[in-house]
């Protein structure tokens, strides 16, 4: 059942790439957030989460945990999460450059996940500006 285009199919329809990054003007002070978090995920409903499991040992990295939703007509779900940037570096982008996703939207969210990454490799999100630069770019995600 888990082959490489079962997981690209799902992750069009139900996955996300992801990155948040702290506004660099904002006078908030967020003690818990860095200042750039790269993530994948997938979501899904609380009766498909043996699929999360499986593609969690596809994968060998991230975790599935629990989320709650407590919003009217919706149900609680499950979400498999790799937030490691070595994981996502090593083993995620690598997939997803071999095993290319086919809806155009998520595959510009893919193209800007990575440009984001090879930005936090270099250590832009270290500085102000660089920090402006990468959140003027995630405003392209979907």
């Amino acid at each position: 059942m888990l082959n490489p285009n079962y997981i690209v199919g799902l992750v069009d329809g139900e996955g996300s790439f992801t990155v948040y990054v702290r506004q660099p003007n904002s006078a908030k002070k967020v003690k818990r957030r860095a200042r750039a978090e790269p993530r994948f995920y997938l979501k899904l409903i609380e009766k498909d989460k043996d699929i999360l499991y499986m593609i969690k040992r596809f994968f060998s990295c991230g975790s599935v945990y629990f989320q709650k939703d407590n919003r009217i007509n919706h149900q609680n779900c499950y979400r498999y999460e790799v937030a490691n940037r070595k994981d996502l570096e090593e083993i995620i982008i690598p997939f997803f450059k071999r095993h290319q996703l086919k809806l155009l939207s998520k595959k510009k969210d893919f193209r800007i996940f990575c440009e984001l990454m090879r930005r936090i490799k270099k250590g832009e999100h270290h500085t102000k500006l660089g920090l402006r630069h990468l959140y003027l770019i995630k405003q392209g995600m979907h």
